[in-house]
């Protein structure tokens, strides 16, 4: 694959989301994860604090990355936002 995840994932102001970036043949993509998403699909019990957060994401990183990978070649776009319903099958 040639896609790399830049390692600082931070929680977004008011902790909604995490967000991180990727770089995807040589083209950086802002990405970001609802809170929901992590909570629906990750694991993430609900009014969670930042730290646990952060885990969630840590332990989802693959299939979040592979998703928001998806979504950028999809949409051929630098901003991702990835919302719970883009892990529903």
């Amino acid at each position: 694959m040639d896609t790399n995840v830049k390692t600082l994932e931070t929680v977004a102001r008011g902790g909604d989301a995490v967000l991180f970036e990727i770089e995807m043949r040589g083209k950086r993509c802002t990405c970001s994860i609802s809170r929901e998403a992590l909570e629906d699909h990750f694991w993430l019990g609900r009014h969670a604090d930042e730290a646990r957060l952060l885990h969630a994401f840590s332990d989802g990183r693959k299939r979040i990355v592979a998703m928001a990978e998806r979504k950028a070649r999809r949409l051929a776009t630098e901003v991702i936002k990835l919302t719970s319903q883009d892990f529903e099958r």
